[in-house]
């Protein structure tokens, strides 16, 4: 059965059969043998091809690592939970946004906190302009589930809608910008996810509570770990469901 997973981790970053084989130290038919008959690589061989193509373990040899073991590193990947997102340090938002190089991507409603920040759009748009992947994802404020939030949150009929207009208007100065993407989405939104590279903040939703009320997570990414990822493929499939984000 082939790796499909590994051949597009391979391909997107360039790697061919003999740049895997010298990094590995294995014959390159070896490394064929991966790919086109879904071999397992030992585990040393697993965590080179994983720092090169930059996945995890767990999502390139799905089978590989045991339910015990996986939940253990699960649980390596929480660097600290705080009992309220606006308990977060100023400082670690600082250093995540920014140390970001690749990726930028961000699942919120509004998240007004943010643009709060003086310089927080014009570092968006360097970190585009120096090769990063910005993608932001905000509540669609003409849709139902946004005025479903407000009431459960008790904001006041249409005041999550009009703070995600406010938000917005912060971001008009990206629009057009290349490497940045906004998107609305309409799904319900159980966790606002903050990824910066390997590094994410989740802020859990608690009914009845607004978001800055409501705990969060800090999770640093490890190869073998699957928590950052179960995050990461939640934002990609909200992002496959999302739409142009109009001004």
């Amino acid at each position: 059965m082939h790796n499909e997973r590994l051949r597009d981790s391979l391909l997107r970053n360039g790697l061919d059969l003999d740049r895997v084989s010298k990094a590995t130290g294995v014959d390159p038919k070896t490394v064929e043998r991966w790919i086109t008959k879904g071999r397992l690589p030992y585990p040393r061989h697993r965590h080179t091809i994983a720092a090169l193509v930059r996945e995890t373990e767990n999502y390139l040899w799905p089978d590989a690592v045991a339910p015990e073991r996986k939940a253990e590193i699960a649980c390596s990947e929480v660097v600290k939970v705080y009992p309220h997102r606006n308990t977060v340090p100023v400082e670690l938002w600082d250093r995540v946004i920014g140390d970001a190089i690749e990726h930028v991507d961000l699942l919120m409603h509004a998240a007004l906190f943010l643009v709060e920040r003086p310089e927080f759009v014009k570092q968006l748009a360097a970190k585009a302009a120096s090769g990063t992947r910005v993608r932001l994802l905000f509540g669609d404020p003409a849709g139902p589930e946004v005025a479903s939030r407000g009431e459960e949150e008790q904001l006041g009929d249409g005041t999550l809608a009009a703070r995600i207009r406010n938000a917005l208007a912060f971001y008009r100065p990206l629009i057009g910008v290349s490497g940045v993407e906004m998107r609305f989405h309409r799904t319900t939104l159980y966790n606002s996810i903050f990824r910066f590279d390997d590094e994410m903040i989740v802020n859990t939703h608690v009914y009845g509570f607004q978001g800055a009320h409501a705990p969060s997570l800090h999770l640093r990414r490890l190869t073998a770990g699957d928590l950052f990822e179960t995050y990461s493929e939640s934002f990609e499939a909200v992002w496959n469901l999302s739409t142009t984000a109009e001004f």
